[in-house]
C-alpha cells in the first residue's frame, strides 16, 4: 500500500512535470521559434507571458467549476487537451494558431494542479501531507530546470518539430499511467460553490494570499534574470550558467524534501524564518556576485529556498482554508502566477533603471513586504488552528 501511494504521488508529479514542461519549456527555443513563424522574438514571447495570464485568469474560477468531478477524470480531461494542444501547436501553419492551441489548455493549467495537490492529500494521513505535496512539488522544479534545457538541446541537434513533440510525448506519458494506474478518486463529499467560495471571507486567508504574493514576487523578481546575473555580473560563461541551472535544480529537489518535513513539524517558525533566511541570502549573492566560487556556493543554497518558497506559500494558503481543498489550491496557482508576473515586471524595471547587479533590492524589497504579512498572519494562524504548529 505505501509503495501503491508513492507511485501515485510520482505519477502526480510527473504529469505537473509534464504541464511545466508545456508552459515553461518554450523558454529555450523562443528564438527558432520566432524564426520558424517569422515574428520577433518579443512576440514570440506572448506564448510564455499569455500563458501564465490564462492562468491567473483562471486558478480561482475553474478548479472550484470542476472541486466535484472524479478526480482521475479531471486529470485524464485535462492532460488529454494538453496533448491535443502540444499536437497542434507542432504543425501549427500561423502564430495565431500556434498561440491558441496553448492559451486554450493553459486554463486548465490550474485545474490539473489543485486536483493533483488535493489528491497527493487524500492519498496520505493528515500529519503526511506537507511531505506528500511536496514530493509533488518536484514536477514543478523538474519542470523549471530540466525541461527547458531538453528542449533547447532538442531542437538544437534536431528540428523546432521534434522539440515541441517532446512536449506531446510527456503528456503522453502521463496520460496512460493515469489511466491504469492511478485508481478512480471520486469526491467523496461535493461541496457546494457557496460553501468554497465562504473561505474568502477568513481574514488568515486573506493574509496568506498577500504574503505569498510577495514573497513569489520576490523569488521571480531576481530568478527571471537568473542567467543575465549570472553573466553580466558573476562573469559566468553560456557553458557554466548552465551548470549552474543544473546545480539550482537538483538542490531544489533537497529544497522539496526539507520543506516537507520542518512543514509538518515547525509549520509556522519555518515560515516566519523563510523570507528572512532567503533575504540573507539575496544580500550574500549581491556582495560577493562577482567571486565565482562563493556565488557556486549560494546558488545551490538558493535552490534549496527558491523551491522552499513554493512550499511554503502553497502550505498557507491551503492550510488556512482546509474545507475547500480544491479552491484554495486553485487559488494558490493564480496568485503564485500573479507573483511571477508582478516579480519579473519589477525586476525587470529594476534592471533598467539601475542595472543587473541591484535587481537583488527588488526581490528584498518584495521580501520585506511578504515578512510584513506573514507576521500578521502567524497570530491568526494559531489561533485559528489554520495550520499546524
Amino acid at each position: 500500500m505505501v509503495k501503491s501511494k508513492a507511485f501515485i504521488i510520482f505519477i502526480l508529479a510527473f504529469g505537473i512535470f509534464g504541464i511545466i514542461n508545456t508552459e515553461m519549456g518554450v523558454i529555450g527555443i523562443l528564438p527558432q521559434i520566432a524564426e520558424h513563424f517569422n515574428i520577433s522574438v518579443s512576440t514570440a514571447g506572448l506564448l510564455v507571458s499569455l500563458f501564465a495570464l490564462a492562468v491567473a485568469i483562471a486558478g480561482p474560477i475553474l478548479p472550484l467549476l470542476f472541486s466535484g468531478m472524479n478526480r482521475k477524470g479531471v486529470m485524464l480531461m485535462v492532460i488529454g487537451l494538453f496533448i491535443i494542444g502540444n499536437i497542434v501547436s507542432i504543425w501549427a501553419p500561423t502564430f495565431g494558431i500556434a498561440l491558441a492551441a496553448r492559451i486554450i489548455p493553459a486554463f486548465l493549467h490550474p485545474v490539473y494542479f489543485s486536483v493533483a495537490f488535493t489528491a497527493a492529500a487524500a492519498s496520505v494521513s493528515q500529519d503526511q501531507i506537507p511531505k506528500a505535496v511536496g514530493r509533488v512539488f518536484m514536477g514543478v522544479t523538474a519542470g523549471m530546470v530540466i525541461g527547458i534545457p531538453i528542449t533547447s538541446f532538442i531542437a538544437n541537434v534536431t528540428n523546432l518539430e521534434i522539440a515541441m513533440m517532446f512536449f506531446a510525448i510527456v503528456n503522453a506519458i502521463t496520460f496512460l499511467a493515469i489511466l491504469f494506474f492511478i485508481p478512480s478518486m471520486p469526491v467523496q463529499q461535493k461541496l457546494s460553490y457557496g460553501t468554497q467560495l465562504s473561505v474568502l471571507k477568513k481574514p488568515a486567508l486573506w493574509l496568506a494570499i498577500f504574503s505569498s504574493i510577495f514573497i513569489l514576487s520576490g523569488m521571480y523578481a531576481v530568478y527571471s534574470f537568473f542567467a543575465e546575473y549570472l553573466e553580466s555580473v558573476s562573469g559566468m560563461s553560456g557553458g557554466m550558467i548552465s551548470l549552474m541551472l543544473v546545480v539550482f535544480g537538483l538542490t531544489g529537489v533537497i529544497g522539496n524534501l526539507l520543506a516537507g518535513k520542518l512543514l509538518m513539524n515547525h509549520a509556522l517558525k519555518t515560515v516566519v524564518i523563510y523570507p528572512v533566511i532567503f533575504g540573507a541570502i539575496y544580500l550574500l549573492v549581491y556582495l560577493m556576485g562577482t567571486f565565482t566560487v562563493p556565488m557556486i556556493i549560494l546558488i545551490a543554497l538558493w535552490g534549496v529556498l527558491f523551491t522552499f518558497g513554493l512550499n511554503i506559500t502553497q502550505y498557507m494558503i491551503t492550510s488556512s482554508a482546509p474545507e475547500a481543498p480544491d479552491f484554495s489550491n486553485g487559488l494558490f496557482v493564480a496568485f503564485a502566477n500573479l507573483g511571477v508576473t508582478i516579480g519579473t515586471m519589477v525586476g525587470g524595471a529594476f534592471i533598467s533603471g539601475w542595472g543587473t547587479h541591484h535587481v537583488m533590492w527588488s526581490g528584498l524589497l518584495f521580501l520585506a513586504l511578504g515578512l510584513i504579512f506573514v507576521v500578521m498572519f502567524v497570530p491568526l494562524a494559531r489561533k485559528k488552528q489554520a495550520v499546524a504548529y
